[in-house]
């Protein structure tokens, strides 16, 4: 078990105090795993544990891991330096080929890889994905950079003040993950021109109506909120809500954004599809028996 305390990355789950729990399934869907920011598909202590812990709560269900590359140092680069696009573009080719998921999957994103998860349905509906999970998912972006852990202090900054000054820049956006879901909410007209992943997915720049469509295909959309988060800005991002435009204090209501229409989501609550569950704690630290308790329960059920 690792210390609550010790936080290596934006990306890595971070397992606290927990009772152990069983759970037994004949037949339950595979699932799909996404890891996040500085993280990799296999590490023990991380989405290793993930696999394991759904493996011996789902009597042994086939659970995939997605590794970005041909190892786990470009699995850990992409999460920083491939755009997101060519990320999707490529789980989805791998998902496709998979035989085990040809009757469906589930999912789980982590960080920045449950919005990705969220591409890889709106974008690819075959193989079907059933539900859809992200926790501590940045589904409006992120405004601000308030912790950093995994690079070095003067990376960090680098980093920060670049995505402040030239988050729009093509360079930028073609060179660093972080930039296409970067949302200012004091310039939105840049945001939306300039931000090459997230605006798309969001139906910001124009209403696709395939990305709606194949969203609703989702039996459920469950959303983890951490709701003592100090790395995702706002965390209320993780709920599908974002700054009133113009500002960065005030929370706009979830019903009232312009996204809430734009991509069906209305349609998705009307249809009691989506969820919103709220975890004390800081950027994913989750412990064993919450996420038995809450989450295994979603992928039990057909």
């Amino acid at each position: 078990m690792l210390s609550a305390a010790i936080i290596l990355s934006l990306g890595y789950i971070i397992w606290i105090a927990s009772a152990d729990g069983t759970s037994g399934a004949t037949t339950v869907l595979p699932v799909v795993l996404w890891h996040g920011m500085g993280d990799t598909c296999c590490l023990p202590f991380s989405l290793g544990s993930i696999k394991k812990l759904i493996e011996e709560h789902t009597n042994g269900t086939y659970v995939r891991s997605l590794k970005i590359g041909g190892n786990v140092v470009l699995d850990y680069e992409s999460g920083f330096f491939v755009h997101p696009n060519e990320q999707v573009e490529y789980v989805c080719k791998h998902l496709a080929q998979d035989e085990r998921l040809a009757k469906g999957y589930n999912a789980i994103g982590f960080s920045q890889g449950g919005q990705f998860l969220r591409a890889v349905a709106q974008r690819c509906p075959e193989p079907p994905m059933r539900t859809l999970i992200t926790l501590g998912g940045q589904h409006q972006g992120v405004f601000g950079l308030p912790k950093c852990p995994t690079l070095t202090a003067t990376s960090c900054e680098y980093l920060s003040r670049l995505l402040n000054e030239a988050a729009y820049e093509e360079w930028v956006q073609d060179e660093l993950v972080q930039a296409t879901y970067w949302h200012d909410p004091l310039h939105e007209n840049h945001y939306r021109l300039g931000s090459t992943f997230l605006a798309d997915i969001n139906n910001e720049l124009y209403l696709n109506e395939n990305y709606i469509e194949n969203l609703n295909k989702l039996k459920r959309f469950v959303m983890v909120k951490f709701l003592n988060d100090t790395i995702v800005q706002p965390k209320d991002s993780q709920w599908f809500q974002f700054y009133t435009s113009g500002q960065d204090q005030v929370i706009q209501p979830f019903n009232e954004s312009k996204v809430y229409k734009d991509l069906g989501l209305d349609r998705m609550l009307r249809e009691g599809k989506l969820q919103f569950l709220g975890i004390e704690g800081d950027h994913l630290a989750i412990s064993k028996a919450w996420f038995i308790e809450h989450l295994v329960p979603l992928l039990l059920s057909a």
